[in-house]
C-alpha cells in the first residue's frame, strides 16, 4: 500500500480504531518478511472494510493484526527503495535550504519515463511503455508530465510544507493550478476514469484530490533546457528510465551520479 493511499483510508478510521491502526503503519511496507506481509495484508482489509462501512469487520482484522505483530515484533525495513525506482544521494539530506524539486518526462516511440530529483537528495525514475489498456488518450506527454508530479508527491510519507515543485510544461502547470483552486473533476480530453485494477483510484483523480488539499505547495514554470540543474537532472533521469525500458544497464549507479552532480552545481548557486 501506498504511503498517501494508507494515510488517505487512515482518516476514515473512528478515534478508537485510528490510535490502533497508526503503530502499525510500517507493516503497510513492501517488504520480504512473509510475516510482514501477513500483517500488512490484514491492515490494508481492515481498511478496506472502514471504506465499505463495516467497521466490525475492520476491528476484528485490526485485531487479527495487532495479534500477529505481537508475535511477530518489530516491523522488518522496507524493500529497497531503488527496486520501486526510487532513492536519494544522503550527502545533500542535510541541506537547509527550502526544498524545491523538479519533474519531467520523456517520450520516443512506444517508449515512455518520468522522472523526479529533490534538492533534499530525493529522485526516483520509471518507465512506462504503451499497451491495448493504456488510459491515457492522446494527451500523452500531458499525461506523462501529471504522473511525474505525482511520482514525486508519492514518494513521501508525509509532503515537505511548502514544497516549490518545477515543471517545464506549462499545459500541466495550468492542470495542476486548477485543481489546487478545487476544480478536482476536471481532467485531461481522453483520459480514462475507469477502474483501476491495482489502485483505489486513476492517478490523475489522486493527484487532483491531492493538491486540492495542499495549498501550501508551490508550483511553477521553469524553461527546459536552459541550464537550470534541477531540471536538467529531471530530463536526464527521465531519458534514463525511458531507455532503460529498451538497454540493458545498472541504473542506480548512474541516477545517483547524475543527481549527485546537478545538486551540486544547485546548491552551489544557492550559495553564490
Amino acid at each position: 500500500m501506498r504511503p498517501d493511499e494508507f494515510l488517505r483510508a487512515l482518516q476514515l478510521l473512528p478515534a478508537p480504531l485510528h490510535a490502533r491502526a497508526v503503530p502499525l503503519r510500517h507493516y503497510a511496507r513492501r517488504t520480504t518478511c512473509d510475516e510482514c506481509q501477513r500483517i500488512g495484508d490484514a491492515l490494508a482489509l481492515a481498511l478496506t472494510a472502514v471504506h465499505n462501512d463495516e467497521l466490525a469487520s475492520a476491528e476484528h482484522l485490526l485485531h487479527t493484526a495487532e495479534r500477529f505483530a505481537a508475535a511477530h515484533g518489530t516491523a522488518c525495513r522496507p524493500q529497497p527503495d531503488e527496486q520501486r525506482g526510487c532513492g536519494r544521494v544522503n550527502r545533500w539530506a542535510a541541506a537547509s535550504a527550502p526544498v524545491v524539486a523538479a519533474t519531467d518526462a520523456s517520450w520516443k516511440g512506444r517508449a515512455g519515463g518520468i522522472a523526479y530529483v529533490v534538492s533534499d537528495g530525493h529522485y526516483g525514475l520509471r518507465g512506462r511503455g504503451t499497451g491495448r489498456l493504456d488510459p491515457t488518450g492522446p494527451s500523452r506527454v500531458l499525461i506523462s508530465e501529471l504522473r511525474a508530479v505525482d511520482f514525486l508527491l508519492s514518494a513521501y510519507e508525509e509532503v515537505p510544507a511548502g514544497m516549490t515543485v518545477l515543471l517545464d510544461s506549462v499545459v500541466a502547470l495550468r492542470w495542476l493550478c486548477r485543481w489546487q483552486a478545487g476544480e478536482v473533476a476536471a481532467m485531461p480530453a481522453g483520459y480514462s476514469l475507469r477502474p483501476r485494477r491495482w489502485a483505489d483510484q486513476p492517478t490523475l483523480v489522486r493527484l487532483a484530490e491531492q493538491v486540492s488539499r495542499r495549498p501550501d505547495l508551490c508550483f511553477q514554470h521553469v524553461k527546459g533546457h536552459s541550464g537550470h540543474a534541477l531540471n536538467e537532472a529531471a530530463d536526464g533521469l527521465s531519458h534514463m528510465a525511458r531507455r532503460r525500458l529498451d538497454e540493458a544497464f545498472d541504473v542506480r549507479p548512474r541516477a545517483n551520479a547524475l543527481v549527485d552532480a546537478f545538486l551540486r552545481d544547485w546548491h552551489a548557486s544557492l550559495a553564490r
